[in-house]
């Protein structure tokens, strides 16, 4: 089992990151939506709070048709949030949420981070590219790059 470094920007290995990164490229290729991945060091007591103020300062709400979805990963507390947008809580119901997060918890209890990222992000990309299909028109509305604090 290898033991992660808690900082943001070396928690996962550049390859990792580029992997993860191709993984959203490849869920956003099929729909509007918009999907990021955020690591911060510490949330604190309220990782939801956090999370939220990371979902804002990533302009997640600033997407046409406000579909973007957060991952967020709190590395000292082991937290995992994950946000979605008015748009996609209009369309699925907190089942959804739900599912999806025990699913990415369970790989990262087996230390299978970057697989429950991918499971994650694909279980959202299809969900998105279901309610909001890509357009002929569609442009990627934010930066698929994995972002910290």
């Amino acid at each position: 089992m290898m033991e992660r470094p808690l900082h943001p920007k070396k928690f996962f290995s550049d390859a990792e990151k580029r992997t993860l990164v191709e993984a959203i490229r490849r869920a956003e290729s099929k729909t509007s939506g918009e999907i990021r991945v955020h690591l911060a060091k510490s949330s604190g007591p309220d990782h939801f709070q956090e999370a939220l103020k990371a979902f804002a300062g990533l302009r997640m709400t600033e997407t046409r048709e406000r579909n973007g979805i957060l991952f967020f990963l709190s590395l000292k507390e082991r937290a995992l949030v994950i946000l979605g947008d008015r748009g996609i809580h209009e369309k699925v119901e907190e089942r959804f949420w739900n599912v999806l997060k025990d699913k990415t918890l369970t790989a990262f209890s087996q230390d299978r981070f970057v697989e429950g990222l991918m499971e994650g992000i694909e279980i959202v990309g299809s969900k998105l590219a279901k309610h909001f299909p890509r357009s002929i028109d569609d442009k990627n509305e934010l930066s698929d790059e994995i972002t910290q604090s």
